[in-house]
C-alpha cells in the first residue's frame, strides 16, 4: 500500500533500533498508524527529523504492509501549534486517550477535526477543563459510545437542570437515589455538555469526574499516565 500527502498530527514519536523513529500518528482517512522514520537520527537524513513531533500539521507520505509502515515523505502544512508550559499537559492527555483507546487502522475523519479543534482551542487559551470535556466526550462518540445527556433513561423524560441524577455504566442517567451505587452529577452539568455551553465551575468539576469514570470503564479499570502525573501536582 501506497499513501501520499496524507495530513496527520503525532502522537507520539520514540527512538526505534539505531537510527529510526517509531510514530505513531492521527489521520483522517487511515485512523491511528504507525509509521517508521528509518534512519531519520542519523545526522544526514533525508527526512526532516525536526518536523517529526506533536503539534506539527502535517502530510505524511508512507508505503507498506501490515502494522508498521515506511515513512517515505514528510513536509509541515502549517506553523507548530504555540502551546507551552503547563498546556503542553492537556497535549500528552489527549494524545495517551487516542493511542489507548483508538485501534490502528480505523479511519476516524470526524475524531481528526475534533483533535485538531481541542489543539487549537488549547493554543488559543479557551478553558483547558471545557476544552477537554467536550473532547471527551466526541471522542466517546466516536468510539460507539455516545453519551445520554438530555433525557432519563427511564422513563424517557427530559432532564431537568435541578435535579441529581445517577449516571449508570451503558446505560445513562436516571433519577437519584441514595445508595444507588452509580456516579451523581446534575441535571445542569449534563445539560450544558449536551448543548455544548460551558457550566458553571461546580458543574465543570462534575462531568471531569463523570468522564474520568467512564473512561476508566472503557479502559477496562485502567488509568492514565496524564492522570498520574496531574495527580501528583495536585490537579488530578
Amino acid at each position: 500500500m501506497r499513501v501520499d500527502a496524507q495530513p496527520a498530527l503525532i502522537l507520539h514519536a520514540r527512538a526505534w533500533r539505531e537510527t529510526s523513529l517509531l510514530l505513531e500518528c492521527l489521520t483522517p482517512e487511515y485512523g491511528r498508524v504507525g509509521l517508521v522514520a528509518r534512519g531519520v537520527r542519523r545526522e544526514k537524513s533525508r527526512l526532516p527529523r525536526g518536523l517529526l513531533q506533536p503539534l506539527q500539521a502535517l502530510n505524511l507520505s508512507w508505503l507498506g504492509n501490515g502494522e508498521l509502515f515506511t515513512l517515505t515523505h514528510a513536509e509541515s502544512t502549517a506553523p507548530p501549534l504555540p502551546i507551552a508550559g503547563e498546556r503542553l499537559y492537556s497535549c500528552m492527555y489527549l494524545n495517551e486517550l487516542v493511542l489507548r483507546l483508538c485501534a490502528r487502522g480505523d479511519p476516524q475523519p470526524e475524531l481528526f477535526e475534533h483533535y485538531c479543534t481541542c489543539l487549537n482551542r488549547i493554543a488559543a487559551g479557551e478553558p483547558e477543563g471545557w476544552t477537554l470535556r467536550r473532547f471527551e466526550r466526541d471522542l466517546m462518540v466516536a468510539l460507539g459510545y455516545g453519551l445520554v445527556l438530555d433525557r432519563d433513561v427511564d422513563d424517557g423524560s427530559a432532564l431537568q437542570a435541578d435535579r441529581e441524577y445517577s449516571y449508570v455504566m451503558d446505560s445513562g442517567p436516571r433519577q437519584w437515589r441514595p445508595n444507588g451505587g452509580a456516579l451523581r452529577v446534575s441535571g445542569a452539568a449534563l445539560l450544558a455538555l449536551h448543548a455544548d455551553e460551558r457550566p458553571t465551575p461546580q458543574a465543570e468539576r462534575e462531568l471531569r469526574l463523570l468522564m474520568r469514570a467512564l473512561l476508566q470503564d472503557q479502559l477496562n479499570g485502567g488509568s492514565l499516565n496524564a492522570w498520574e502525573i496531574r495527580a501528583g501536582q495536585g490537579k488530578a
